[in-house]
């Protein structure tokens, strides 16, 4: 994997090949620009230095298993990708209109295990490589026609990218590479549920990238139902380090709350949402829950999401209430979940 060139910056493909710099950056256009993992397909590279890549590197480390297009949101599509250990992850690539949205995984499984999101079930077992980040979005996009656009990328999709701290940033830095798919930062997104040390970290970066936590309740006894993490870090904690962030870079955090029926969708729960972000800058994204079998949470009625959203924006707080897409692929938010290798083949 080390040999990967699609988690390496064109400097530092250039180093592995003792090569000169515009050398490392026709490659990295290849694999980041083009979409292609194929080194003969590399046109302008010499036939020499074709070969030298194909017998010390490889170009990718996943396989596309699967493409899983939902019927009823147009535009939605899942990929299943198979890694080089047998293990396997999702991404989702959601269209709407001339808007782009790729939901990345950082983590095979996730131990954080929040009781009503799927990819904890099969529990965790190991972080993604940058370029393992990185190639979801490339495959996702190969028969994408984008022109001068570029997607978003939400990092909110299978593992705590903040478990995996390190690998996340190096997969925004090649995805911002202006050599590659020159993403602005700020149509970048890391969500955590609530990971102290990242935020902290996170803090720190000298970019734009944007930040969103999963609060989903505003009370610590609702929160740790929901969320274990909430015993190790509670709100008050949590909600500290969410104003220090703030304070520090300036920027505007959004708050995740996934609308559970008779957990967290009544008017007291709004006017506690509301009391907490009033003490934070920050948005809230409302997202009525995607069913997921054997867990036991529903979405409320249409009606009750509505009005937990009226409440919101009554009170002064910036509130969007989500249309889920992909439930019927479950490619919608907390449906991605690991594949046994066997159903996958």
């Amino acid at each position: 994997m080390s040999n990967s060139l699609s988690q390496m910056t064109p400097a530092e493909i250039a180093a592995s090949l003792n090569l000169k710099p515009f050398q490392g950056k026709q490659i990295f256009r290849w694999i980041h620009q083009k979409r292609v993992f194929d080194f003969d397909r590399m046109s302008d590279l010499s036939k020499d230095l074709r070969a030298r890549l194909a017998e010390g590197f490889s170009a990718n480390q996943l396989e596309l298993v699967r493409v899983s297009a939902s019927p009823r949101s147009e535009g939605t599509r899942k990929a299943l990708f198979r890694l080089a250990d047998g293990e396997t992850v999702e991404s989702v690539l959601i269209q709407d209109r001339e808007r782009s949205t790729i939901c990345l995984s950082t983590q095979v499984g996730c131990a954080v295990k929040c009781s009503f999101c799927a990819t904890g079930m099969s529990g965790y077992s190991r972080n993604l490589t940058p370029g393992e980040i990185v190639e979801q979005a490339l495959y996702l996009l190969r028969d994408e026609e984008m022109g001068e656009r570029t997607p978003n990328i939400v990092f909110m999709g299978m593992g705590e990218p903040f478990r995996n701290y390190d690998a996340t940033v190096a997969a925004i830095h090649l995805l911002m590479n202006p050599d590659g798919l020159g993403i602005g930062a700020r149509k970048i997104t890391v969500s955590t549920v609530g990971e102290i040390k990242g935020i902290e970290r996170f803090s720190q970066e000298d970019w734009q990238v944007r930040l969103s936590v999963s609060l989903h309740a505003a009370n610590d006894a609702t929160r740790t139902k929901l969320i274990p993490l909430n015993k190790k870090y509670p709100l008050d904690v949590l909600l500290a380090a969410v104003r220090a962030y703030v304070e520090r870079t300036g920027r505007q955090v959004t708050f995740e709350w996934t609308l559970l029926d008779g957990v967290n969708d009544s008017r007291k729960d709004a006017q506690e949402l509301i009391d907490v972000v009033r003490t934070v800058k920050a948005s809230v994204n409302l997202i009525p829950y995607n069913p997921v079998a054997g867990l036991g949470f529903n979405p409320p009625p249409l009606e009750r999401c509505e009005a937990f959203r009226d409440a919101l924006v009554n009170a002064g707080v910036t509130a969007t209430l989500r249309k889920e897409r992909g439930q019927d692929i479950d490619a919608a938010c907390g449906q991605l979940r690991r594949q046994h290798v066997e159903l996958a083949s």
